[in-house]
């Protein structure tokens, strides 16, 4: 459901961050100035592993064979502990507007910067925190979870002296630095640091490309387009026999998992492995052969893949497959310098709704205690409307945590119209991201933030968990 953009610096960006991990191969030049997308250079290898038709691309992988690929899945996953935190980032692509996801009705210089697209207080939701703020009305979803406590909101995140391009704001966002240089991402640093040669499912992009944040330098990392079409398969072997000649094969996994020969015994172990996450995987797959994900709970019906994606998600995840990040991008298109009103609502209206569906998925199933989802656009919008009856590039802009754990409330303060906004009318930061996730990685992760995150002993830690 994107949108036509008006915003070609922006048009720029995507083209470039959907090509990022192909550099050389045809991308545009990148204008003087601007970084160097994280990702680049970073190999990609597509195995095949469905029996459905579906490849998996593993990127930073060179020295992953098949074979290995799915024996170091299975191992991840028969190692996996109950206390394992999957962390999942969702993008606001665009710039998401921070004065109408939680517009200050409140505020006297609300309606005088916004005359036309100043939303009305009749529609908004109440905000318990900051009495002048109200719920975008497409938001309805998070904001029945912040009233249960499982939503910290952010009303103004970003950082000192921005940068009001897409490409390079987003840049700084992924790479976890106000840095133009780094090419790996934040998420793929930390999997650098504690993840494992061979599981290319600890970073996951649920997208046909790799989102930049999970760019590795050391260990693989993967991009899945279809959750419900991932099953392992022998391409040389045409069902109806390909089950039956995998079981045996199991069988005699199983039998040479325990000999004295090492090299035997390390085949035997991955022919269990493997038939055993086959197994987990299986409920995927209908009885008939076409991809299904059954969930407890309804999502969103829409012909964008986010709810579908998310459903898929949740039931990866009570499977026990060995997730640690997940990249998304939300529904929507959020560079609004026209038409605003209608375009966002849209996108808020499905990203909220299907977030709201995720969360009671998780719960369902029991494993919503694991998973802490992040909510994140480059930046926000200006504060006075421009004559298109929309908004240009701003500042500090909104964001969210969402889960169970969540300490739930706000985190930094709205800083208001009349004393908030910088000398060119843009949203003062009053939360750093880099504080962010920093405390992501420490108090979820369980990570050493000042590995990960430059500078990291200068940001100050938010309170993310109850």
């Amino acid at each position: 459901m994107r949108a036509a953009c008006s915003c070609n610096e922006f048009s720029r960006a995507e083209l470039l961050r959907r090509s990022a991990a192909q550099a050389g191969n045809g991308l545009p030049a990148i204008e003087p100035g601007m970084p160097v997308p994280a990702g680049t250079g970073l190999s990609r290898r597509d195995f095949l592993i469905g029996g459905l038709g579906t490849s998996l691309a593993v990127y930073g992988g060179g020295k992953l064979s098949a074979a290995l690929l799915q024996n170091g899945i299975a191992q991840a996953a028969a190692f996996a502990t109950p206390s394992d935190r999957i962390l999942v980032s969702i993008f606001l692509d665009g710039g998401a507007d921070s004065l109408s996801l939680l517009f200050p009705n409140g505020d006297p210089q609300y309606r005088v910067l916004r005359p036309r697209l100043a939303l009305p207080a009749s529609s908004g939701i109440a905000f318990a925190e900051d009495s002048r703020l109200l719920w975008h009305p497409s938001l309805a979803g998070l904001a029945a979870l912040h009233t249960e406590g499982k939503v910290t909101v952010l009303p103004a995140v970003g950082y000192d002296h921005p940068d009001k391009s897409h490409f390079t704001s987003r840049h700084y966002w992924q790479v976890g630095a106000t840095d133009h240089s780094l090419l790996t991402g934040w998420m793929g640093r930390y999997l650098d640091a504690y993840g494992v040669p061979d599981n290319p499912l600890q970073g996951l992009s649920l997208d046909a490309t790799l989102h930049p944040e999970l760019a590795t330098a050391k260990v693989p990392v993967s991009t899945l387009d279809a959750p419900d079409n991932y099953d392992f398969s022998l391409p040389q072997i045409k069902l109806p026999l390909q089950p039956q000649i995998m079981a045996m094969v199991s069988d005699l996994g199983a039998r040479h998992s325990k000999a004295s020969d090492p090299a035997l015994r390390q085949a035997g172990e991955v022919a269990s492995q493997v038939q055993r996450l086959r197994s987990q995987l299986r409920p995927f797959q209908g009885a008939d052969g076409s991809a299904t994900v059954k969930s407890p709970v309804a999502y969103p019906a829409s012909q964008d893949s986010f709810p579908h994606r998310l459903a898929g998600l949740a039931a990866m995840l009570a499977l026990g497959l060995p997730l640690r990040t997940v990249a998304l991008r939300a529904p929507g298109m959020y560079d609004t310098h026209a038409a605003q009103a209608n375009t966002l609502a849209q996108g808020l209206k499905l990203t909220s709704d299907s977030l709201l569906s995720f969360q009671r998925d998780l719960e369902a199933r029991g494993v919503a205690d694991k998973v802490l989802v992040h909510v994140w656009s480059e930046f926000g919008r200006r504060a006075k409307e421009n004559g298109s009856q929309g908004t240009d590039h701003g500042a500090a802009g909104t964001g969210f945590l969402i889960g169970s754990r969540v300490a739930g409330g706000m985190l930094g303060e709205f800083p208001g119209l009349s004393g908030g906004l910088d000398d060119q009318g843009n949203l003062k930061p009053t939360s750093d991201f880099r504080g962010v996730y920093a405390a992501l990685l420490e108090q979820w992760l369980g990570a050493d933030a000042s590995k990960i995150i430059p500078g990291a002993s200068s940001f100050a830690r938010p309170t993310l968990l109850k």
